[in-house]
């Protein structure tokens, strides 16, 4: 396809949530290997034709100056809440059979709301999943008694015998390739080797995955309370604790309970996962964005012709 389809492709995608993108990002996420000039020159025929429109440093498909005043709040204060959520991942990797974890959500794209929570991906050790996010979320509980529960959300766990992405699309492509790593002992960079499907929807991503090295030591009581787990009483309390979560959502799922957001609660368990369901907030966006490329295609045809 053109490249010009490539970019409104992008511009389209990251328009769902009101984000106007640096020439910068453009270039990051498109689906080809493009060099600076051919980008520009690109983009400065899409600008003339009215097909996108420049804010400032920004480009959209609205001519709306808030949307980059809305980016530019949003930047400063991700960058007060990336700290906080820097000290919050090192506390969490002192958790038991922790063994990696990263900044997920918007914050991971440097964009912070006023109410905006601190979104983490976390990996586990093998078949003790359960076990360490139970004891995380017991953490998270106490956190609501000081009103920083918004700190600690701690909404996608694989371990590390599923570190392959089941769900292979742009949405979760996004959501990978924006991943920020923060503490591990190196199953990140296994995390990321078994995730190179990425590579095909953003061909730039493989130089940014060379650099995402993260270790960090684990504690002496750690290490001891893994110890004393890897065994059958371990097995047994991993497999009831994920028995025990399994059915409580379930129970929510039923009702159609919500969060704060308006978001239907969902979780899909399994012995190596615990992860939101794709059938409701990824599958809407999916349609979304199905529905905005139809609109532009309809509008700029020619955009979307075969070179």
């Amino acid at each position: 396809m053109q490249l010009r389809h490539s970019i409104l492709k992008v511009i389209a995608y990251f328009d769902l949530f009101d984000y106007p993108l640096t020439e910068e990002d453009i270039l990051f996420f498109l689906d080809r290997p493009t060099d600076r000039r051919e980008l520009a020159a690109a983009l400065d025929t899409l600008l003339n034709d009215g097909s996108l429109f420049r804010l400032g440093a920004f480009y959209s498909l609205h001519n709306d100056p808030q949307l980059a005043e809305r980016r530019l709040r949003g930047n400063r204060n991700a960058q007060r809440l990336l700290a906080i959520a820097a000290r919050g991942s090192r506390l969490l990797f002192r958790f038991p059979y922790v063994r990696g974890i990263g900044i997920s959500g918007s914050l991971s794209k440097n964009f912070a709301s006023e109410d905006a929570d601190i979104d983490y991906f976390i990996i586990t050790s093998a078949n003790r999943l359960w076990i360490a996010r139970t004891l995380m979320h017991l953490f998270k509980k106490l956190n609501f008694v000081i009103g920083r529960q918004d700190w600690y959300c701690m909404n996608y766990f694989v371990d590390e015998e599923a570190l392959s992405i089941e769900e292979k699309n742009i949405f979760t492509a996004t959501e990978l390739v924006t991943l920020m790593p923060v503490c591990g002992n190196g199953v990140l960079e296994q995390f990321f080797d078994a995730n190179e499907w990425a590579l095909d929807y953003f061909p730039s991503y493989g130089s940014k995955k060379e650099t995402m090295q993260v270790t960090h030591p684990n504690s002496w009581l750690k290490t001891a309370i893994e110890k004393a787990l890897n065994n059958k009483l371990g097995e047994r309390l991993d497999n009831f604790l994920m028995a025990l979560t399994t059915r409580r959502w379930k129970k929510k799922a039923d009702i159609g309970a919500r969060n704060k957001k308006g978001d239907r609660m969902s979780l899909l368990t399994g012995k190596h996962y615990s992860k939101p369901d794709p059938a409701y907030l990824q599958a809407r966006i999916m349609a979304f964005f199905t529905d905005k490329m139809k609109g532009l295609e309809a509008r700029w045809p020619a955009y979307f012709a075969a070179e």
